[in-house]
């Protein structure tokens, strides 16, 4: 089938994309319109824990369709208490709100700070975020983030989101005021170009919320179940958070986030919050799937075990090519490419490995969120063996890109 069989025209456009019409996923491979197959490792930026299509995905889906797909919010349904009650049990949280998005969870997060901070600190409101830090992209969201040209995209910004700087606690703590109402990072700046907290600082955060009340967030949209090795991304730090936000791989490809907080956190009262598909069934019988197989001892053991085996192959890779470090947590990993070749490398791999020695019609899809640099975000059962072949159609990708 030829590309232009496609009337793609119809879709707004906001964003450059190949003319490549996927038609169906499994595991770590997407096969597009005319059947050439894609090891993916990007995973939707992180989205599918699973891979693509895994199947108590489809028999969740399969299982709660027939039966209930959505109440309204204004009612309890099923899935919804039993996915709440499972990731509390599993977190060091007492209540949970249910959103569609990362961005949503975020939204929801930043309200009730606010909510939080006009209740118990005579109408604190900022929160103080870091510099290339992203948490979504509605108007609040965009404002809290650091990326860079954000702050006049859409100007002007909603206000209230000083910004400090990773792994500099001194900074934080030289834009608390008393108008400062908590703190919220990602673990793991993922679209940053995974810039890692350390866990003295991650640390250092809670001890300076605590000393001057103030809430620590965790933007956990992109680290939490079991992205990092551990099945929240604070728990690597050995920290615990007042609020939590989850969305990605909580829904393993379906439309799935989550705003946790602390019993003495969860101000909102009702009226507040809330949201047409919150907490619907269809999605929350496939956080119950998800959560379920991630939250695993052995599936945990095995993230641990494929991002030390993907570290030190890049790490090798980089020493045979002369590249930069590689680094990150877990499978939230990226390498520094030292020249801007980044997206040359992406289209590379994409388009004209089929053909190399060992890929016949197969391509390998690679993220580049910044110029020179390369992240990868592979399904948390990805095998050995296909971190291996991601290698080896890597550095052909890489010699090609260099010559």
């Amino acid at each position: 089938m030829n590309f232009k069989d496609f009337p793609v025209s119809a879709l707004m456009d906001i964003t450059s994309r190949p003319e490549i019409v996927f038609t169906e996923g499994q595991g770590s491979w997407l096969t597009d319109h005319n059947g050439r197959r894609y090891l993916d490792f990007i995973q939707g930026w992180a989205v599918n824990a699973l891979g693509h299509s895994p199947q108590v995905i489809v028999d969740a889906l399969a299982a709660q369709a027939p039966r209930l797909i959505t109440p309204s919010p204004a009612f309890y349904n099923q899935p919804s208490i039993q996915l709440a009650n499972l990731l509390t049990a599993q977190s060091c949280f007492h209540r949970v709100f249910f959103a569609n998005s990362g961005a949503e969870a975020n939204e929801g997060a930043i309200k009730l700070a606010r909510k939080w901070g006009r209740k118990f600190k005579d109408g604190a409101y900022e929160i103080i975020t870091t510099v290339g830090s992203f948490h979504g992209r509605t108007i609040a969201t965009m404002s809290a983030s650091g990326k860079p040209g954000w702050d006049t995209m859409y100007a002007p910004q909603v206000p209230g989101f000083p910004k400090a700087t990773l792994n500099d606690l001194g900074s934080v703590e030289a834009l608390i005021s008393d108008k400062t109402v908590g703190i919220m990072l990602e673990p793991v700046q993922g679209e940053g170009g995974v810039n890692c907290a350390t866990p003295a600082f991650m640390r250092g955060l809670r001890a300076l919320a605590d000393r001057h009340k103030l809430l620590l967030i965790c933007d956990e949209v992109q680290t939490g179940v079991g992205r990092l090795g551990t099945l929240w991304g604070y728990q690597h730090f050995g920290i615990e958070p007042d609020i939590m936000t989850l969305g990605k791989g909580i829904g393993g490809g379906v439309p799935l986030a989550a705003l946790l907080a602390k019993a003495e956190v969860s101000v909102f009262e009702h009226g507040d919050q809330g949201g047409t598909y919150n907490g619907n069934p269809l999605m929350c019988a496939v956080g119950l799937a998800v959560l379920g197989a991630v939250a695993q001892p052995a599936f945990l053991a095995h993230v641990q075990a494929a991002g030390a085996h993907l570290s030190a192959r890049l790490t090798a890779l980089s020493a045979e090519l002369g590249l930069g470090p590689e680094r990150g947590i877990g499978l939230l990993r990226a390498l520094d490419l030292k020249d801007e070749i980044g997206a040359k490398v992406v289209n590379i791999a994409r388009d004209s490995l089929p053909g190399q020695p060992g890929w016949a019609d197969c391509g390998l899809l690679l993220n580049s969120p910044r110029p020179a640099l390369l992240r990868f975000m592979p399904a948390l059962n990805v095998s050995l063996d296909e971190i291996d072949r991601m290698i080896d159609g890597l550095r052909i990708a890489l010699r090609l890109a260099r010559a």
